[in-house]
């Protein structure tokens, strides 16, 4: 078996959003290395919970974010956070991990483009992921089929799927997100990052995993 990474986020948590850029940046600078995304569910409430419930908390978090990654919110998402009283969102990860789930089926390589463009459709264009409509301009973007696109949103299959991956997720022992794994075998992991981490500092610790495995180094 290949070494390859395991990354575990999730398309509402905006740490996620600011590790894009150097998961990015990881993946091109190690081509060899196949990457795997998968949703965590960090937000599957059983009854629907209005965004104001942690509007308060992501005012002071998402500038904490900023701050550390250099990533921008866009003010059509800032707007939902700083006005929860006019805002119509209720949070849901579910949605977003099954159309990433759809999305692998098309282009399993892309899986990680794919993940931040819906990061992005969240956290700057400021798109509600549980809306349906917010996936049709990606549909266009990855030249996918919108017919067959949201026959699949709606399928039972799909949804399966993307509770499989939250339940992955938990089997692999992940209680934060971003979190990146290499896997070495089916059941030997090297756990590079939890949380949030600077691309010089993966850069190296996936090197020190890397030469562990003796696949021998990436220059």
């Amino acid at each position: 078996m290949e070494p390859s990474l395991i990354y575990c986020y999730d398309a509402y948590c905006g740490w996620c959003y600011g590790f894009s850029p150097v998961i990015k940046k990881i993946a091109a600078h190690y081509p060899q290395l196949p990457v795997q995304v998968l949703s965590g569910g960090m937000i599957l409430p059983k009854e629907p919970v209005h965004i104001g419930a942690t509007a308060g908390y992501i005012q002071q978090a998402y500038k904490t974010v900023e701050e550390y990654t250099g990533i921008q919110f866009g003010n059509d998402y800032l707007w939902h956070i700083n006005h929860p009283e006019l805002s119509d969102w209720y949070p849901n990860s579910e949605k977003p991990a099954i159309a990433l789930c759809i999305f692998k089926t098309f282009y399993p390589n892309k899986q990680l483009e794919f993940a931040s463009d819906l990061q992005y459709a969240l956290h700057y264009e400021g798109r509600d992921l549980t809306d349906d409509e917010a996936y049709r301009h990606l549909l266009e973007k990855y030249g996918i089929d919108e017919k067959v696109f949201y026959s699949k949103l709606k399928s039972e299959e799909y949804k399966v799927q993307a509770h499989y991956e939250f339940s992955l997720v938990k089997q692999l022992q992940v209680t934060g997100f971003p979190c990146l794994l290499l896997q070495e075998t089916d059941s030997r992991f090297h756990l590079l990052s939890r949380g949030y981490t600077d691309y010089e500092t993966l850069r190296a610790r996936l090197d020190a995993a890397l030469k562990q495995v003796g696949s021998g180094n990436h220059s």
